[in-house]
């Protein structure tokens, strides 16, 4: 007859079992034992966990502690649950993967003589495009700004932006504050910006483009457009940055690890 799961945990290795001297609060010892429990036994995506008074009585903890430590695995990603039913390992979910610009960090985190160059600051009528994505009427004036962002002389990213031509925003002063790759990644001219959004896509860069980052054509980039608005929900500013295929990559990981 197979041990039930009390009896198991029971007679595991100290390693496994509640440490009722620690520091740790034993919920969260009772989360990270599960955790190890769904690995170490190879539980596949939606199967069952035992239920809370099995938990209970295998780990002598109360009940408050269990739907602690499972709320715990549930924002983790571990597991779900389904009322009246109970906690199940949570099913790889590749639409809710998530991918951050962590690489996009990095590349520079140790490049200390990251710069960013003033190419060009003009004014500009905006066309059809530039005024549907800045929410202003076509012909109107903006402040196109393009820069270059280099480290030991090589360019790397360009970037050209359209802002609001508008005396009440100081946007160009605040933009051009911003002379390092550090200084950009971190926002130190977005002072004046309430939030942005960003999307990212590959594609192949223009003679322009490529010109300027010393790469021959054709050559593959990946293009980080942004829209950044103001505090009055306007937009404030749009463009992107054209980043060699080559410096950057998006990584994640799906399913529960280790």
């Amino acid at each position: 007859m197979n041990p039930t799961f009390a009896e198991q945990a029971s007679s595991e290795k100290p390693l496994d079992q509640i440490d009722r001297n620690a520091y740790e609060p034993v919920y969260v010892q009772l989360g990270r034992l599960l955790r190890r429990k769904i690995i170490s036994e190879g539980l596949r995506a939606g199967e069952q966990l035992p239920s809370e008074s099995e938990l209970c009585k295998a780990y002598n903890v109360s009940s408050m502690t269990v739907r602690r430590a499972i709320s715990m695995l549930v924002d983790e990603g571990v597991v779900t649950t389904e009322r009246g039913r109970g906690t199940y390992v949570k099913r790889l979910d590749l639409g809710a993967a998530t991918f951050s610009l962590d690489d996009l960090q990095k590349l520079y985190s140790q490049a200390t003589t990251a710069k960013v160059k003033i190419l060009d600051v003009q004014l500009v009528s905006a066309d059809s495009k530039i005024a549907e994505k800045l929410s202003i009427a076509e012909g109107e004036r903006t402040i196109n700004l393009r820069r270059l962002i280099v480290t030991d002389d090589n360019p790397l990213f360009y970037h050209c932006e359209y802002l609001i031509c508008d005396v009440h925003h100081p946007i160009v002063e605040s933009e051009l504050e911003v002379t390092s790759m550090q200084g950009l990644l971190e926002g130190r001219g977005h002072n004046l910006f309430k939030y942005g959004k960003i999307t990212v896509s590959a594609g192949i860069m223009g003679e322009e483009e490529a010109c300027i980052l010393k790469v021959q054509t054709p050559a593959a980039a990946f293009f980080l457009t942004h829209l950044f608005y103001g505090f009055d929900e306007r937009p404030l500013s749009w463009g992107r940055f054209v980043c060699r295929s080559d410096k950057l990559r998006f990584t994640t990981t799906v399913g529960i690890t280790a």
